[in-house]
């Protein structure tokens, strides 16, 4: 029944490809105890509410190593414990990398743009601070999986 097999790179869509890694990284990360994990445009693909979850995951994967996730999804970057913004600039004809960290009306601002709607405006605002508030009320991990992890780190140990 169904179709043949064929690789997954040809019958997944980008947003299945992006989770797919996610969860092969986590999972590998915490076996090999990789202590750093880059994602690099992990939201190809997805928006609204599985963008929400990825960034979920991702902060619950932020427990135990330390997380960079390059991201053009709100909903990704509100989840982060921190956030830093690269920007593209020139100075005497030469292309530059400008870094920022965000923080309190800066990260609403820029959550705010990307949101895709006036970061000046009341409503655009109330959207960011909502999803920053959101992220800052979710737990860092099941107690289940906290006693699991430990219980793995003790028999490695």
């Amino acid at each position: 029944m169904g179709h043949e097999e064929r690789p997954l790179a040809r019958v997944a869509s980008g947003g299945e490809l992006s989770r797919v890694m996610l969860a092969l990284k986590t999972i590998l990360a915490r076996l090999d105890r990789v202590p750093t994990l880059i994602f690099d445009e992990v939201d190809a693909g997805i928006g609204g509410r599985v963008g929400l979850q990825v960034g979920e995951t991702m902060r619950r994967v932020a427990s135990y190593h330390q997380v960079f996730a390059i991201t053009h999804l709100p909903q990704i970057a509100a989840r982060g414990h921190h956030h830093i913004q690269v920007s593209k600039g020139a100075r005497g004809g030469v292309t530059t990398a400008d870094v920022a960290v965000l923080e309190g009306e800066a990260r609403v601002t820029e959550i705010a743009r990307m949101l895709g709607g006036d970061p000046e405006s009341d409503v655009s605002r109330a959207h960011a601070r909502e999803l920053l508030e959101s992220a800052a009320t979710l737990p860092a991990e099941s107690p289940a999986a906290a006693a699991r992890s430990a219980k793995r780190s003790s028999k490695r140990g």
